[in-house]
């Protein structure tokens, strides 16, 4: 997982509220067997609307998307997480997600900022012109307009986020432990290792 420490850019400005997995990506998606290529399929009936602001050249590639509230919702598809990464999004910004869509987006490397409507609606009128900053050691969301905005978050996931550790990482940095754990039952349970030949 890549590291997330300060995310800067522009801003997709899509405001929606109760945006659930299924407009993220369609379940005709959900075929594929690799992360890549999922975001020719991300917002497609958005996206299919002329003038939409996902196509807007000044927002392509913007590496953060401010959503309305209840952001995420409906099935649980881990396929929503990998087709904004694919779009290149490390951060969205919203003033509630789906617990579920928090969770993926958080073992995904995506950083899900809450911040309260008020504080949405202004990063909204700022992101149709100007970049918006986020930092996660600060846990701050900034303007060039001086606009300071706090964030909460989890300090286990701001750790994993900040070092780029997934589950397989945080599995893996214990490997000196496992391995001694290993031996030592290995020489104290030595039946474990055959079950099959000591039952004979």
């Amino acid at each position: 997982m890549e590291a997330v420490a300060t995310i800067e850019g522009r801003a997709i400005p899509y405001g929606a509220k109760n945006v659930d997995t299924d407009i993220i990506i369609p379940a005709h998606w959900l075929k594929t067997i690799t992360r890549e290529g999922l975001a020719q399929g991300a917002f497609e009936s958005v996206r299919a609307e002329p003038s939409n602001v996902f196509d807007q050249p000044e927002n392509l590639g913007a590496p953060i998307l401010i959503a309305g509230d209840n952001f995420g919702c409906g099935s649980s598809r881990e396929h929503a997480a990998w087709a904004l990464l694919d779009m290149g999004i490390r951060a969205v910004i919203a003033p509630s997600f789906s617990d579920i869509f928090s969770s993926n987006a958080f073992k995904n490397g995506i950083l899900a900022v809450e911040l309260p409507q008020e504080q949405v609606d202004r990063l909204m009128e700022v992101a149709r012109e100007h970049p918006i900053g986020i930092d996660l050691e600060s846990q701050m969301v900034t303007t060039p307009f001086q606009d300071r905005f706090a964030f909460a978050i989890d300090p286990f996931r701001k750790h994993c986020l900040l070092e780029g550790i997934d589950e397989i990482g945080m599995t893996l940095a214990r490997d000196a432990a496992i391995s001694t754990y290993e031996s030592s039952r290995a020489a104290s349970l030595p039946w474990l290792d055959n079950p099959r030949e000591n039952s004979l």
